[in-house]
């Protein structure tokens, strides 16, 4: 075989190749950076995970991206199925929660847990595009759009696609509802901050509103309310977050470093 024929054989092989690596890296999806910037591709092994409601029997389940009421207003990228994952050893976490709360007349109310990177992505490209504005009366009205990005309400990386966060509320049985908490899951501002109106640290209500952007409040009892959901959680080994009253990730995390980007469907046992 001639010299020349060779080449363009070793070359038709590297473009296969580089071909082969794209179609890879798409459905792998995109790259993101940790935190410390390092670049890496999001996981697709769900062996580390489990359906949710396989270890929170009691469990409901309220899957806002699946459906279209949340603040983008349509399914977001990833959710194939209304259901909830998270890494076996945060759900197991999240039963001893359950039992606890069970007994003081609540059940859990999940509206999130494991989100693939994809859908991240997706609320990234929707802040970009300031012009839609579907659901802003209902989730930010005393907001600029523009200012999602800034104030930190949307980020590139989620502690969600780790697996091991959850968004959540308590559900009273006795009156066949959600409880009270002042306020809708994925409300920004800061009206959603653990320490609105009240000290989270003492429990204590202050009634104090000032950074409200619309001059809105909370009652004592609703405060009271979060708390009963944030110490729940906390004593079973979950972390708050200071920005929302709903978010909860597992101190002991498995996959600190790791984002994944499988889909959201139930997992086969």
């Amino acid at each position: 075989m001639s010299k020349s024929r060779i080449m363009y054989l070793s070359f038709i092989v590297c473009m296969v190749m580089g071909i082969w690596m794209v179609v890879v890296l798409i459905q792998a999806g995109r790259d993101v950076k940790d935190k410390e910037g390092m670049v890496r591709m999001p996981s697709t092994d769900s062996s580390g995970f489990v359906t949710l409601t396989d270890a929170v029997p009691d469990a409901i389940l309220e899957i806002r991206y699946f459906g279209t009421y949340n603040f983008v207003g349509t399914r977001i990228e990833g959710y194939m199925e209304p259901t909830a994952l998270l890494t076996r050893i945060a759900a197991d976490s999240l039963r001893a929660v359950s039992d606890d709360v069970k007994g003081l007349g609540y059940r859990l109310k999940i509206y999130d847990a494991y989100r693939p990177q994809r859908a991240v992505d997706n609320f990234v490209r929707w802040a970009e595009a300031v012009d839609d504005t579907l659901m802003r009366r209902y989730f930010y009205p005393d907001l600029d759009k523009g200012v999602l990005v800034e104030l930190g309400y949307i980020y590139k990386l989620s502690g969600h696609t780790r697996g091991s966060t959850v968004d959540l509320t308590l559900f009273d049985m006795d009156m066949a509802k959600e409880l009270d908490m002042g306020g809708t899951f994925d409300w920004f501002g800061p009206e959603s901050h653990p320490d609105f109106c009240g000290n989270p640290e003492t429990g204590v209500y202050t009634g104090d509103n000032g950074r409200s952007p619309g001059g809105r409040s909370i009652t004592e009892e609703q405060f009271r309310n979060r708390m009963i959901l944030r110490n729940a959680m906390m004593r079973h080994g979950f972390v708050p977050l200071d920005t929302e009253w709903w978010h909860f990730t597992l101190k002991d995390e498995p996959f600190p470093d790791t984002y994944f980007d499988f889909s959201v469907r139930q997992l086969v046992k």
